[in-house]
């Protein structure tokens, strides 16, 4: 008896616990599934946290260090090799004077037996960073320099209508002076000039000479236009052109090595002084890296900063004695 109201009562258990978990079969109102959702959701972040975070980040600055008071440079093996062979690597880089490393270029060349009339050039790499992403534009530059280095003087032909002009610009050595119709002989190759200079009045009808002469196309910027035509003749028969490369770099020829030395410099002097005008004033240095060498000599890094320097006290010499 007793084992038969235990196997009633399993049963009855059994049917209890079914009822509950399959719910009322049938009921009045319609009952919604609920989905089971088995992860929680991620929270998404807001635009304004993600900016506090970015703004957040610093960014890693590098260390500079200062070599000056040590016993050896920070990397190096000493500040100056003892002999004359050595592994530049081991060592800083020599950055000569301007004037010191015009004496090294002649003093190779006594030893290298090389040319003396061999050419002198500099190379410089400029800062054309401004303000706001903005860059200095890249610049086609006449220099009259004091002592110049060509045995020939540069052609130059005159763009202008004015027959007394004509007259002026033949009689200080044009090559050719002449109005709109040197354009088609321009355009056939039949003329060409080392420069082109033109007075105001008769820029608009050469402009089907741009895509010719390209940059050197007359330019008030430049200094290939005006109304004093002596004046840009003389500028231009005797003048160096340098242009910017590359976007920041320049490399020109500013004598020769048979030159004396004050020669040298003074036409380094001018060449520097005018890259340097390019810039504002209010932004800083804007020569990085200045070299000097020859056509047969090592590369030699100089201070630009002396140069410029000596030229700005000669300046304000010159306005004291006036």
């Amino acid at each position: 008896m007793a084992t038969c109201t235990r196997t009633v009562w399993k049963v009855f258990t059994g049917c209890q616990r079914q009822l509950r978990a399959r719910g009322p079969a049938h009921t009045g109102v319609s009952q919604m599934s609920v989905p089971v959702r088995t992860f929680a959701a991620v929270r998404a972040m807001k635009k304004e946290k993600k900016k506090e975070e970015a703004e957040k980040e610093v960014k890693k600055e590098k260390r500079v260090i200062d070599d000056k008071d040590r016993h050896k440079p920070y990397g190096k093996t000493a500040w100056a090799p003892v002999d004359d062979v050595y592994v530049m690597r081991f060592y800083p880089r020599t950055i000569h004077g301007a004037a010191d490393a015009i004496d090294l270029l002649k003093n190779f060349q006594v030893l290298d037996f090389t040319p003396k009339n061999q050419a002198v050039f500099i190379d410089l790499k400029l800062d054309m960073k401004l303000e706001k992403k903005k860059r200095v534009d890249q610049f086609v530059s006449v220099v009259h320099l004091p002592h110049p280095f060509r045995t020939t003087e540069n052609k130059v032909l005159v763009f202008t209508e004015d027959e007394d002009q004509v007259r002026e610009a033949q009689l200080h050595g044009a090559m050719l002076a002449g109005g709109a119709e040197l354009i088609q002989p321009i355009l056939d190759d039949e003329i060409s000039a080392d420069f082109y200079v033109a007075v105001p009045e008769i820029l608009q009808k050469l402009v089907a000479l741009k895509s010719k002469l390209r940059k050197k196309f007359p330019k008030s910027k430049r200094g290939s236009v005006g109304v004093d035509v002596p004046k840009m003749l003389d500028l231009f028969k005797t003048g160096h052109e340098y242009l910017v490369e590359d976007e920041c770099y320049i490399r020109t020829q500013i004598a020769t090595l048979d030159m004396n030395k004050h020669q040298i410099y003074e036409n380094l002097k001018n060449i520097v002084s005018d890259v340097c005008s390019h810039r504002p004033a209010d932004k800083g240095p804007f020569i990085e890296r200045a070299i000097m060498s020859t056509q047969a000599s090592e590369a030699l890094w100089f201070r630009s900063e002396d140069v410029l320097l000596k030229a700005a006290d000669e300046k304000k010499k010159k306005k004291e004695e006036e």
